[in-house]
């Protein structure tokens, strides 16, 4: 394999990719889309069933980015901490107009986690609602972001507008480009800040730009022929980038109408609501499809044509609930924060279960040797969707070197491009001197109990310098029962967990990630 340039998506010879849709900014493609498909167009609602258009969200977005650049500088990092409302797409667009950028927060990280988060993005101003902060009860931790930053609450900025500045937001939203432009904002200048998820430790800020964001979702749109007439559920968070890039922008790119929910959790709730809204593609992961499926009668998800889950792996008993109960195919695709996020995905056309699909096209990847691993590699990755690099002292993105971003992940990738995700890099333990997958032995647990949730992680062994130990829901869990197992499957004795410990429930992050430092700890006690 050639390692400067790497090897193409065969996904890019199949689906030519048009350039020019991501040479813009943001706000520009709101603008555009907004010419495209009418200002009356409704595009984004949320449970209080109060849809907000093209022209509500334009008008919306003149008037909170006039107050949010009084207080800012252009290209300055801004804070913003909301749940999944429609009020979030005014907000957003707000500062894009403006040149300002949204640096996406986790409410649910903790204050430890936030106030780093806030530090590293050199962030001043924290958008915030009163009504939010109460219902979550989120008044400590506002409390401890207050020790570093200014918190601005919409309630007090629409107490402040007035009916004249409602009425200069009007006439601001009929010459909003060239308001836009006196700014300078291009396409590869950084749009948004997200932070990763904090699943293996302390979040990093990962800066993107309009066209990182614009590139992924027309290839993610190209590969999976969304359109105008599809309208799609997200329960998924904004400070998620599966929930930012495909569940807020990509609707307002495509013409789509989106509606939004607060909690992937609610599961009893989410079912009848997907079909009240009419929704045709519903986003999410194995832990919250699963969860909704269990709660669901077959009439809920009668109208979905596409669902697409992502974050982990589909775990065979969710695939065939769905598919037994509802006649739905589940598609698993694969992305990470770096790359805006999709990187590769199965579509209703090229699906291999087992696989996260192919890699999108206008990608290349490279695989990197893996010692003790003769048939895989760690992965990276190079495109027009992948990051501008991760922030560092000063606040700025450190440029990937030659453009490539190593995902972390161990994959193996078939002769026909699909990729297999063995694990990631810092989830392998040295056993008996050979390489054992994290994942690969959570897979044969989750084999030989499925209706439980599991994880494995590696921890220090006096005698063989790690050991497995399996943090299980399932109190009835018994080494002997997996030993058994996994002789009847031709599993060695190694990858069996030498330890088990139970718990009331795994900890998990609001994306539907498995909390591995929480995890680790318990396994460690």
């Amino acid at each position: 394999m050639e390692m400067a340039f790497g090897t193409p998506s065969p996904a890019t010879a199949e689906i030519p990719l048009d350039p020019p849709v991501w040479n813009r900014t943001l706000f520009e493609m709101l603008l555009d889309a907004r010419r495209r498909f009418g200002g009356k167009r409704p595009v984004i609602e949320d449970i209080q069933r109060k849809p907000l258009t093209y022209d509500r969200v334009t008008i919306g977005a003149m008037v909170l980015g006039r107050v949010f650049a009084a207080r800012t500088a252009p290209g300055e990092h801004v804070g913003v901490m909301l749940p999944n409302v429609a009020a979030v797409a005014p907000v957003f667009f707000g500062l894009q107009a403006y040149a300002r950028v949204p640096a996406m927060l986790n409410f649910t990280a903790g204050p430890r986690n936030l106030v780093a988060a806030i530090a590293n993005g050199h962030i001043r101003l924290v958008i915030t609602a009163r009504r939010f902060i109460a219902e979550a009860k989120l008044e400590d931790l506002v409390a401890e972001i207050e020790k570093a930053a200014t918190v601005l609450y919409l309630e007090d900025v629409a107490k402040a507008v007035g009916t004249a500045g409602k009425l200069r937001g009007v006439a601001d939203a009929w010459r909003a480009r060239a308001i836009h432009r006196r700014f300078g904002a291009g396409p590869d200048d950084t749009a948004l800040i997200l932070f990763t998820s904090g699943s293996e430790g302390a979040p990093k800020g990962v800066a993107l730009s309009h066209a990182n964001l614009l590139s992924n979702i027309h290839q993610f749109v190209r590969l999976l022929s969304l359109k105008p007439e599809d309208s799609m559920f997200n329960p998924l968070p904004v400070f998620h980038s599966f929930g930012m890039t495909v569940g807020l922008v990509a609707p307002f790119m495509i013409g789509m109408r989106v509606f939004f929910y607060p909690s992937p959790l609610h599961y009893k709730q989410i079912p009848p609501l997907i079909e009240e809204s009419g929704a045709t593609i519903l986003i999410g992961t194995d832990t919250f499809a699963n969860g909704w499926g269990r709660m669901a009668e077959p009439r809920h998800f009668k109208k979905l044509e596409l669902v697409v889950l992502g974050a982990e792996k589909i775990k065979p008993a969710t695939r065939e609930m769905w598919r037994e109960r509802f006649g739905i195919e589940l598609l698993e695709g694969y992305g990470v924060t770096e790359t805006a996020p999709v990187l590769a995905a199965n579509t209703p056309q090229h699906n291999r279960i087992g696989t996260v699909g192919r890699l999108l096209p206008g990608m290349s990847y490279r695989l990197e040797e893996v010692a003790g691993l003769a048939d895989a590699g760690r992965l990276w990755v190079r495109g027009p969707n992948v990051m501008l690099g991760y922030l560092h002292g000063d606040g700025r993105a450190e440029p990937l070197p030659g453009g490539w971003h190593d995902t972390g992940d161990i994959v193996s990738v078939d002769e026909d491009g699909y990729i297999t995700i063995r694990g990631r890099a810092k989830r392998f333990a040295k056993l008996g001197g050979e390489m054992i997958s994290l994942a690969a032995v959570e897979a044969i647990v989750a084999q030989t109990w499925p209706d439980n949730a599991h994880a494995v992680v590696a921890v220090p062994d006096d005698r063989k310098g790690e050991q497995l130990v399996l943090v299980t829901d399932l109190v009835a869990a018994e080494r002997e029962a997996l030993l058994a197992a996994a002789r009847q499957k031709g599993v060695p004795e190694l990858m069996v967990p030498r330890r088990i410990v139970t718990v009331a429930a795994l900890p998990m992050l609001a994306t539907g990630k498995t909390d591995y430092p929480a995890i680790e700890a318990i396994a460690r006690a």
